[in-house]
């Protein structure tokens, strides 16, 4: 089968190999439908995250179950299902605790896990998946083609869009910030909205991107940066907001994202924060509080899955660009050098 193979900075491949298969008897075979390109992608592409070897690569995909194992039970061959970017027991601690992202036996596709095994990732005519009972979510038919970007934005970045409101406490009537243009901050304005927030302030220098943030429930745009555009949020907002989000994870976007809120305020971070050094003397000055992390996709997705499919949340516009799986590398190249927001890679 073909799969997307990542090598060493810049270079990402589509090769054949192997076409997995049933190893353990948790485990599902998927036939995948869609596949998306992912900002952690172009971290390991830029060599922000080095490999000790080449990985299948992608962490976000959908598909139908073609095959499972004699011990699951929740799943049969024929079904849709949606896939979070790791697995999850679902009976561990953490998974309790409603944090399947630290699962005690959970994978990331398309990743190493510490002792050096890897989980092959879903940009990829077929995966096979671990733990598939309590890791993959059926939806109740067959989708329609049209709405299969939707479910695809359920994989990750809708789910994280999501948890960055709530790590930054939107509610209703809250006047948000949202400091990213990409499609976990165009998520994140969705989930604002969703939530109930009255005023959404999306920072973004793309006349494409803010067109997208205004369908998505943005009602004012701010193009500039640093001081001079924090300065601009204090003028628009009378001072600054009570509720940022960050879905960037770089020093200047952390820092933006400081600088538009004031004192008092909550910050919530979801980008992945490449050599990003904390400005702790900037959060205290200020009063600050910063909640974030990874999200736990697999315990919010069946709350947001209903509104996708009965179409109140309409996420699949953050896919603006449609690339076969063989064209894979240029999908890449795309997404790195922002000409699209996300590709959507179809094998």
């Amino acid at each position: 089968m073909r799969a997307v193979v990542m090598h060493t900075v810049g270079d990402v491949r589509i090769e054949d190999v192997p076409e997995p298969r049933v190893e353990q008897p948790t485990d599902a075979l998927v036939r995948v439908v869609a596949a998306a390109v992912c900002g952690s992608d172009l971290s390991v592409l830029r060599g922000l995250s080095p490999l000790p070897r080449p990985i299948r690569s992608g962490h976000e995909f959908v598909g139908v179950v073609e095959d499972v194992g004699s011990e699951v039970a929740a799943l049969r061959p024929g079904q849709f299902v949606i896939a979070p970017f790791s697995t999850s027991d679902g009976s561990c601690a953490n998974c309790r605790r409603g944090m399947p992202i630290a699962c005690d036996n959970g994978m990331f596709f398309g990743e190493f896990g510490p002792d050096g095994s890897a989980l092959d990732g879903g940009q990829a005519e077929y995966v096979r998946v671990p733990l598939a009972d309590t890791t993959l979510l059926a939806v109740p038919e067959m989708p329609p083609e049209e709405l299969v970007p939707a479910l695809l934005a359920l994989t990750d970045v809708l789910p994280t869009g999501h948890e960055a409101a709530l790590h930054a406490e939107v509610r209703p009537g809250a006047t948000v910030v949202v400091v990213g243009d990409g499609a976990v901050g165009q998520c994140a304005t969705l989930a604002c909205r969703r939530l109930g927030a009255e005023r959404i302030v999306m920072m973004s220098r793309n006349p494409e991107r803010q067109r997208l943030a205004r369908a998505h429930g943005a009602t004012d745009i701010v193009a500039t940066r640093g001081d001079e555009g924090a300065a601009e949020v204090a003028e628009l907002l009378g001072g600054g907001s009570d509720h940022v989000i960050e879905a960037v994870g770089t020093l200047q976007s952390m820092q933006q994202a400081i600088g538009c809120a004031r004192p008092g305020g909550r910050i919530g971070y979801v980008g992945l924060p490449w050599g990003v050094s904390l400005p702790l003397w900037e959060l205290f000055g200020k009063n600050l509080r910063l909640n974030g992390g990874g999200a736990n996709v697999r315990a919010t997705m069946p709350e947001l899955v209903p509104e996708v499919l009965d179409g109140t949340l309409r996420p699949g516009g953050v896919f603006d660009a449609s690339f076969a799986l063989a064209d894979a590398p240029q999908a890449f190249h795309a997404m790195d050098t922002r000409q699209c927001v996300k590709p959507v890679l179809r094998p």
